[in-house]
């Protein structure tokens, strides 16, 4: 269940490559790909 999230997060471009240089910029976009991801 775990692998699965990581994978479907994954499959988000910006989160894949890593666009963001600051972490908190890429935290935030890591949670709102899981919200979006739990949201449907």
């Amino acid at each position: 269940m775990i692998e699965r999230a990581f994978c479907s997060l994954k499959d988000y471009r910006r989160i894949a490559t890593r666009y963001d240089k600051l972490a908190r910029n890429f935290l935030s976009a890591v949670a709102i790909a899981a919200i979006i991801l739990w949201w449907t």
